[in-house]
This record gives structure tokens, sequence and C-alpha cells, in this order.
């Protein structure tokens, strides 16, 4: 038998607003997915003027970063040509994203879920990811 850890709604609503915040300082309206440690959706939020194509990017990207355990951004340079990840981009049907945005949420060395971000740069993404995790990271 498994004990699973993962995150739970609250936790979902800690990560976006801390990613949300960091967006509104910066001035990029953001698409911004939370997914539990097996990369499944459990909250989401697309800000006022976040772009449309975004919503599914963030998701991925998010779904990249749990599933795989891995952040986006990783990926991305791993997967050149001639890189040992080439072509990875194209596994589980395109949904694997190699630009960054997505990260890992890690408890305790262990993956419980991920965030993803779109409507920026994959740097701005990378930010507004990154202060999600500080903003959930303060109140564990």
């Amino acid at each position: 038998m498994l004990t699973i850890k993962r995150l739970d709604i609250n936790d979902a609503y800690n990560l976006i607003a801390g990613a949300r915040a960091h967006a509104i300082e910066i001035g990029v309206p953001m698409c911004i997915a939370i997914t539990d440690e097996s990369g499944n959706l459990i909250a989401f939020e697309r800000m006022d003027g976040g772009k449309v194509t975004s919503s599914i990017i963030a998701i991925d990207k998010s779904f990249t970063a749990s599933a795989a355990k891995k952040a986006t951004h990783e990926y991305g340079l791993s997967s050149q040509p001639g890189s040992p990840a080439y072509g990875i981009a194209s596994a589980i049907g395109g949904r694997l994203m190699v630009v960054g945005g997505g990260l890992p949420v890690i408890v305790n060395g262990d993956v419980v879920g991920g965030i993803g971000i779109s409507s920026g740069t994959p740097a701005q993404d990378q930010a507004c990811a990154q202060a999600g995790i500080d903003a959930f990271s303060a109140r564990t």
C-alpha cells in the first residue's frame, strides 16, 4: 500500500495567490495551473487579460513539472538537437513542455504537485511560478 502526499485545494489557492501577486507586480496577466503529484488539474486561474492560448500551455507546464518531476526549463536545455532528451517535446501527445514556467512543488523531498504559468516570456512565467512556490512554502 502507498501513502501519497499531494496538494489540496487550499494549497493550490496559496500557490495561485503567490503567482498572481507577482504577475500583478510585473504587469503581465497570467494563466496559472496547479496539478497534483500525478499531473491532474486541481485549480486554474486565467487572470483578466491572460492569453486564451496560454490556458492549455499553463496546464501542460504544470502537468510536466508534477508528473515528470522536473522543471520545464530543464527539459528545454536537454531537448535540443544532439542532447539526450531530443524529441521529448513530442512525447505523451505533445503534453511535455520544454519551455520555462513549470516547476514541481516539493515538500520534504517529495514532489506533491506542480505549478504551470503562461502568458509572459518564459523568464516571466518561471518567475511567477517561483513566486507561487515561495508563497506556498512560507505557509507550510
